[in-house]
């Protein structure tokens, strides 16, 4: 069974198996998470994402990349949907998390970083935020034993904490 864990911190400073990327559907980069990481991972993440998806990934979905220079073995992409331009089916929101776990399973990863998936530019409510990841992950069936979900600011990280327990 897997262990949910709330984490005040640098996603990109995570000492797991795989960083879970809040990326766009182009896959070349952006702001927030998306750009930690790229600046993070270094050229070899955007050279991969333009390899292994050359037309993007569609909301809901999610892939791997290498994880370049950053401390984790791979990054796993998904994309978010956009609440601020109207993307409000939260099931996209539950499927970027379920298959960023499917995918990690598919590598055999043991342990993952997850941020607050589409609560930053995006423009998702807060607390559904935080209640879709949680829900989310502490029932997915995985194979990952150790699964972060890591805030950036402390009133994200006192919610994220508040309810994960």
């Amino acid at each position: 069974m897997a262990t949910l864990t709330a984490v005040l911190g640098d996603i990109t400073e995570q000492q797991v198996d795989v960083i879970v990327n809040a990326a766009n559907s182009r896959m070349r980069g952006g702001g927030g998470v998306d750009g930690a990481i790229h600046r993070a991972g270094g050229p070899a993440v955007l050279a991969d994402c333009i390899a292994r998806f050359p037309h993007g990934l569609a909301t809901g979905d999610a892939g791997w990349t290498t994880g370049g220079e950053l401390p984790a073995r791979w990054v796993v992409h998904t994309v978010g949907p956009n609440f601020a331009a109207g993307e409000r089916d939260r099931s996209l929101l539950v499927s970027c998390y379920r298959r960023s776990l499917e995918v990690a399973d598919e590598l055999g990863a043991r342990s993952i970083a997850f941020p607050l998936i589409s609560a930053g530019i995006y423009g998702w409510p807060l607390g559904d935020a935080v209640d879709a990841a949680v829900d989310t992950l502490t029932t997915a069936d995985t194979e990952v034993a150790d699964i972060r979900v890591v805030a950036f600011s402390a009133p994200t990280f006192e919610r994220l904490r508040a309810r994960v327990g």
